[in-house]
């Protein structure tokens, strides 16, 4: 199996498409063990065809519909109302709107591109440095890594059998405090940069309800999905079919802004998503059954437990590896590949399943915004036309709240499980 990982990064590095990487290396292991393709065939279709999985495709569709009915443009204006009166308030805009945005997108790089197109032209209207604008708008879209119903871990769920109810009811701790600890370090850079705010007062409470008022359909939708969840009226699965229902009911009835014109585009956009991931899902249902054949899970818990038996130490060792798997591969893959690897590891040494999700899966999405491949870096740089080294010299403070939630995580694992344990029970 070490051959067939060798092959994936050599082709990697080439610069072949992902999903072709990996089912090449697959392909390639079954080649070298001779092993029958009718297994192949077999694991392609069924990590497919995979019911749990099914909650991905549905929750792309819905936050896609979210877009397209106003709801992005009303959060806008709600975050808008609350930071006008901050240094650097179109920076605490992006940082409240991620946060918002949680319960639409799902989707790290998707939000950070999104936010660079809306308030990108206004930053620079404003004079924000470009590469300052970038990286706020790009790091602040981790915070829907967190914030259910975040794509990286529903995938991180199914693959681990690992609740993901409790998971949602994780992700609230760690995305709100990285929703803080961003709006502070942009505070502390803006007054460096001398990014004034818009008001010199906060706006009025009338102003601030109004906004709310408008905003409340996409507000509700994320605490509907885990009340639903919770006291068990729909799976997680069943949620994402409820999501579409919810954004079609929005976009329509309240809204009145989906036309036609604008469903047909949205339904375009998401089958293009939809096809990259279930590409990516099927071929590595192929990589991860190499994995299991030749139990490269215990091989590496050996080595990790060679290295030291401190979970403290041990942890941070594997955050550092998911940070460098981060720099190369996608979220989507790393989750659907090293989870089956890792999980097993952290059991072992006492590390709970569900703080480990969220580390995990914070750890990888960071990858999105760091050299030498991060996709979420090159989309904002490119949106925001400043080179990415820009982008990642004038970001350091927000790179430093990231890492300051991943250690928080790391060494404070109870303040985690607080809302799932208090939810679904110690």
């Amino acid at each position: 199996m070490f051959i067939a990982i060798g092959i994936f990064f050599v082709f990697l590095l080439l610069g072949m498409p992902v999903a072709f990487s990996i089912g090449l290396s697959g392909f390639s292991f079954f080649m070298i063990r001779d092993l029958p393709m009718t297994v192949l065939v077999q694991k392609s279709i069924s990590t497919s065809q995979s019911f749990t999985m099914l909650a991905i495709p549905l929750f792309i569709l819905a936050g896609n519909l979210m877009n397209s009915c106003g709801i992005t443009k009303r959060l806008m204006r709600f975050a808008n109302a609350c930071t006008g009166h901050m240094y650097g308030n179109i920076g605490q805009v992006s940082c409240l709107m991620s946060t918002l945005m949680g319960g639409v997108s799902g989707s790290a790089v998707a939000d950070a591109s999104m936010e660079c197109r809306i308030l990108g032209p206004e930053m620079t209207r404003l004079g924000y440095d470009r590469g300052w604008s970038a990286a706020i708008n790009g790091l602040s879209g981790l915070i829907v890594a967190t914030i259910p119903p975040s794509m990286g871990l529903i995938i991180y769920g199914t693959v681990g059998e690992v609740s993901i109810g409790r998971l949602f009811m994780a992700g609230w701790v760690p995305g709100i405090l990285m929703c803080v600890l961003l709006m502070l370090a942009v505070t502390w850079s803006a007054r460096r940069f001398g990014y004034k705010p818009e008001h010199d007062h906060p706006a009025p409470l009338s102003e601030i309800l109004k906004a709310l008022l408008d905003s409340i359909w996409a507000i509700l939708f994320p605490v509907l999905l885990i009340v639903l969840i919770r006291f068990g009226i729909m799976s997680p699965i069943e949620s994402g079919s409820f999501a579409c229902a919810y954004a079609l009911l929005v976009g329509t009835v309240f809204y009145h802004e989906l036309t036609w014109e604008s469903l047909l585009q949205t339904l375009r956009d998401s089958v293009k998503d939809i096809t990259v991931i279930t590409i990516i899902l099927a071929f590595s249902g192929v990589f991860g059954y190499g994995i299991v054949f030749d139990n490269i899970t215990v091989t590496i818990a050996n080595a990790l437990l060679g290295i030291t038996s401190n979970s403290a130490i041990l942890l941070l060792l594997v955050v550092v590896f998911l940070l460098i798997c981060g720099m190369f591969m996608e979220t989507t893959v790393i989750a659907l590949i090293l989870t089956p690897i890792l999980l097993p590891v952290m059991r072992s040494i006492g590390v709970n399943e569900v703080v480990f999700g969220m580390i995990m899966m914070t750890t990888v999405t960071f990858g999105v915004m760091t050299p030498p491949v991060g996709t979420a870096l090159y989309a904002v740089s490119d949106i925001m036309e400043c080179p990415i080294e820009e982008t990642f010299k004038k970001g350091w403070p927000f790179y430093l709240a990231i890492v300051g939630v991943i250690l928080f995580m790391i060494f404070f694992p109870q303040a985690v499980l607080f809302l799932p344990n208090l939810v679904y029970g110690a």
